[in-house]
């Protein structure tokens, strides 16, 4: 299972749940200077884009990907704002065309002599950073189990869309697990949705990422609830990553705990990193 070609034919989906909640206000644990709220928008921002080169061939962009966002804070809903405003699942190209705004930016690049250069860069924001109200959860898990299972019954072949979590806190409108099983119950013929979780951190503490058991985990109810939300990493996404050489051994789940910036990156870079054809 989890070996459908993605192709513009058999699209695949990706859904992210972003907590927005009142927490993500604070410092990102690991990365002085950066708040929480910020430091997800700009590696979920980073990521849609290269998730559109991935679908790019020429100046035309191939809709292999649908791409959901959808925020959970103080109300839960679609994370897009501008022309993709109230949408939940939209096609890359559509996703593509209609930043919120493309902003520059200065990042350090390799002089070619073992120096760094500053260099001026285009960087498209298509989702804003918010931090207000409560974790709610267990709501953004059922409005992604709703669009997902509209997703598969359209497209009943494809490769399995995942959705990756990222919060900060555990869910304050109930216990999020029955949502999670009920998401990942939902399949295509090539396998059961994936569903990966991302706990960020104020914590200067050392990320715990991709655990093949709970006993790697501190013994508090919300690292083992969050564990057992996890699906297990399918062997193409474990190869892939492998390749790479990212140490992720067989049997492991779509989880980080305690995430840093850094893990965040790699976690949602390896979270996406299936196999497209044209």
């Amino acid at each position: 299972m989890y070996e459908a070609e993605i192709n513009r034919k058999n699209q695949t989906a990706f859904v992210f749940l972003v907590d927005q909640s009142g927490s993500m206000d604070l410092p990102f644990g690991g990365t002085p200077g950066k708040k929480k709220k910020d430091g997800v928008a700009d590696a979920l921002n980073r990521l849609l884009q290269t998730l559109v080169f991935r679908c790019a061939k020429g100046d035309v962009i191939h809709d292999r990907y649908y791409i959901g966002v959808i925020g959970y804070g103080d109300s839960v809903g679609s994370g897009w704002g501008g022309a993709l405003a109230g949408q939940t699942l939209v096609p890359v190209s559509q996703m593509a065309n209609n930043p919120l705004r493309i902003e520059t930016r200065t990042r350090k690049a390799d002089d070619g002599a073992g120096g760094l250069v500053e260099e001026t860069i285009r960087f498209p924001v298509w989702f804003e950073a918010v931090a207000k109200g409560r974790t709610k959860m267990c709501e953004a898990l059922r409005l992604a189990c709703g669009a997902v299972e509209d997703f598969v019954k359209n497209c009943p072949t494809c490769f399995p869309p995942i959705v990756i979590n990222i919060s900060d806190g555990a869910a304050t409108d109930g216990d999020p697990e029955p949502e999670a099983a009920a998401l990942r119950a939902i399949a295509s013929q090539d396998g059961n949705v994936l569903l990966f979780n991302i706990h960020i951190s104020s914590l200067n503490e050392r990320p715990i990422q991709f655990p093949i058991s709970d006993a790697l985990l501190p013994s508090d109810d919300y690292a083992q609830r969050l564990y057992r939300m996890s699906s297990p990493l399918p062997s193409v996404l474990i190869e892939q990553a492998q390749a790479t050489e990212i140490d992720i051994r067989d049997g492991a789940r779509g989880f980080v705990f305690n995430g840093d910036l850094v893990s965040v990156i790699q976690f949602l870079d390896i979270g996406t990193r299936v196999q497209t054809a044209y």
